[in-house]
């Protein structure tokens, strides 16, 4: 098939690289011309503007922006929209607001623009690994779209089979899935990444006390000088509480044992408060994800081996640099 893609960044840019290898089509653009012109290296088609881009796609068109989410996002959405026509396609990618979602579906609904919000989770490993989908919006977009999603998706792998999971069907072993009308893929991704917020958390706070169990506040009998690097990879291999995230933290530490290179101011990238939110919304107790958000604010203001520890996770699993304080 053929896809535009608006935005070059990590994720994007890869998005491409992959969508290519699997024999699409790909017209890019991007605010900064050399991430079009390295890509256009390796395949893709070339836009100089938005309205080069809208014309080398062919009817009925498909568009995935992947930009920062909010203004970015709303600003390229109505942008092409002007020049979208009925029964072409925008699909958000980013990590928008699921009510932002719903209400620009309605806005093209009436041009007869079909609109997918697509929670995408892969981040930097994503060209090798594939990205996991959780999509949002008209049935018909979705399935018409679908060679696309079947070539992002990482596909059944090595990973084991959920017993029974054979006689219950659909993508999701393939690593996609059609969650439902305008917003579903999204607010599945917001508490998706509400989730990993949690899951970070208990690790952080997990070897933070391996850490310090040397202490001099400790009886000298109960001091323990741990081998934070071996005790990670260990729980890599066989573990009840082995994963992904705990695979970069094995990584991280094996790099740098102390974190030197991190001060532990700790970002929050807007699904911890929107998951919170919808928790409150829908008066469902949710204390761990949300005393996890609320540690993240409180990393601006002293730091801990526990938020290094975040900072280092981010970093190894989306790319994203640490801001420094100001």
């Amino acid at each position: 098939m053929q896809l535009g893609m608006v935005g070059l960044g990590r994720m994007g840019s890869n998005m491409v690289r992959r969508l290519l290898r699997g024999d699409h089509q790909c017209v890019v653009t991007d605010l900064n011309p050399k991430n079009v012109d390295e890509l256009a290296k390796e395949g893709a088609a070339r836009s100089s503007s938005l309205d080069d881009f809208a014309a080398k796609l062919t009817k009925p068109r498909a568009a995935w922006i992947m930009v920062p989410a909010g203004d970015p996002t709303e600003q390229t959405v109505t942008a092409l929209a002007q020049r979208f026509e009925a029964g072409d396609t925008i699909i958000d990618g980013g990590n928008s607001y699921y009510k932002d979602d719903v209400r620009r579906s309605q806005k093209l609904k009436d041009r007869g623009i079909h609109y997918l919000d697509v929670g995408t989770s892969g981040g930097v490993w994503g060209l090798e690994r594939g990205y996991c989908m959780m999509i949002g919006g008209p049935k018909e977009a979705f399935d018409r779209l679908d060679p696309i999603f079947t070539t992002l998706a990482p596909g059944i792998g090595n990973i084991p089979r959920t017993p029974g999971r054979e006689k219950l069907g659909g993508t999701s072993e393939q690593g996609y899935i059609y969650c439902g009308p305008s917003g579903a893929g999204h607010f599945v991704k917001m508490v998706h990444n509400g989730i990993e917020y949690g899951l970070m958390q208990a690790y952080a706070e997990g070897f933070d006390i391996f850490r310090n169990a040397n202490s001099d506040q400790l009886e000298e009998n109960y001091r323990y000088d741990l081998n934070v690097a071996d005790i990670a990879e260990v729980w890599r291999r066989g573990s009840v509480v082995s994963s992904w995230l705990l695979d970069l933290t094995a990584m991280a530490l094996a790099e740098n044992p102390t974190l030197s290179e991190y001060t532990g101011f700790v970002q929050d990238s807007g699904e911890g408060r929107w998951t919170v939110n919808a928790a409150l919304e829908e008066a469902v107790p949710a204390e761990v994800l949300t005393a996890a958000l609320y540690t993240r604010f409180r990393s601006r203001q002293e730091h801990t081996f526990a938020e290094k520890l975040l900072s280092a996770m981010r970093q190894k699993f989306g790319g994203h640099i640490e801001l420094k304080p100001k």
